[in-house]
C-alpha cells in the first residue's frame, strides 16, 4: 500500500498520503516528503495469550513475522519457538485461540484504533522498545508542493515530529528498514530530547543499545550520531545486517 500511495503522489494523482509511519521506509523516494505527524500515540506492544512477558518460558510458540520483536524476545527468553504469523488482528487472535501459537504481540496504537483496548497486557518500553515510528500518524506530500506543504504544517504536531525526525535518522544511518531488528524511541524530557536506541542480532544473541539527548533543532544530527555509536561497537553478527554500516 505504502508504494502504491506513493506512486499515486509522483504521479500527481493525489496531494497527500496518510500512513503508518513503523511502515514507512526511512529513505523516502525523491520529490516525497513526510511532512506533518499528528499526536502520537500508544508506543508500546501488547502480548496476546498471556498474562506477561514473565510467562514466557523456553518452548513455547511465539507467533509474529517482525524480526525486531523476534530479536528481543528471543534475547530475553532463549528457547522460545518463533511462529511466522501475519494477518489482520482477528487472524492473529484466532490463531493463538487455536493453538497455533501460545502469545503473539501486536501494536498498541493499531489495537486501540480498532476499539480493541481492552486486547492484551502492555509491554513497558524499558522492557521492549518500539520500532522507529511507532504509533505514528504521518502526511507525506511532494516537496515542491508549497501549498499542500503549508497545509499540513497547520495539523503538525511539533514533539512528534521532532521525536521520529530522530528515530527515523537512527534507522536511515543503519541502513535499517522495517524489516530489520532496530529499535527506536525518542521522548520529550523537562529540557530536551532523549533518543533511546537498540540493534541486534536476528537470533537475540547479541546486542547494543544506548542513547543521547538533544535539543528539537538536532533531532536528525542525534539520530545519526546514536547509530554511529552503536555501530562502531557492534560485533559482526549484527553489523553485517545493516547495509549503512
Amino acid at each position: 500500500w505504502t508504494k502504491e500511495l506513493e506512486r499515486a503522489l509522483a504521479m500527481d494523482e493525489i496531494d497527500l498520503a496518510v500512513h503508518s509511519l513503523k511502515d514507512v521506509e526511512s529513505e523516502r523516494p525523491g520529490g516525497l516528503m513526510i511532512a506533518a505527524t499528528l499526536p502520537r500515540a500508544d508506543v508500546r506492544d501488547r502480548l496476546i495469550g498471556l498474562a506477561g512477558l514473565r510467562d514466557l518460558a523456553p518452548g513455547m510458540r511465539l507467533g509474529t513475522s517482525s524480526p525486531r520483536r523476534e530479536a528481543q524476545l528471543l534475547r530475553r527468553v532463549p528457547g522460545l519457538r518463533i511462529v511466522p504469523l501475519r494477518g489482520n488482528v482477528a487472524t492473529r487472535r484466532q490463531k493463538v485461540a487455536e493453538g497455533e501459537a501460545d502469545a503473539t504481540i501486536l501494536a498498541a496504537a493499531g489495537l486501540d484504533r480498532l476499539g480493541h483496548s481492552e486486547i492484551g497486557i502492555a509491554i513497558e518500553t524499558a522492557d521492549m522498545l518500539p520500532a522507529p515510528g511507532q504509533a505514528a500518524i504521518a502526511c507525506e506530500c511532494r516537496a515542491a508542493d508549497d501549498r499542500v506543504r503549508a497545509s499540513l504544517a497547520g495539523i503538525n504536531h511539533t514533539d512528534t515530529f521532532t521525536a521520529i525526525t530522530a528515530e527515523r535518522a537512527f534507522a536511515r544511518r543503519l541502513g535499517g528498514s522495517c524489516h530489520s531488528p532496530v529499535a527506536a524511541l525518542a521522548v520529550r524530557t523537562e529540557d530536551a530530547f532523549l533518543l533511546r536506541g537498540q540493534i541486534l542480532s536476528l537470533n537475540g544473541a547479541e546486542e547494543r543499545g544506548g542513547d543521547i539527548r538533544f535539543a528539537p533543532d538536532e533531532a536528525e544530527a542525534a539520530g545519526t550520531m546514536l547509530a554511529e555509536r552503536l555501530l562502531r561497537d557492534a560485533p559482526r553478527e549484527i553489523a553485517a545486517l545493516f547495509g549503512g554500516a
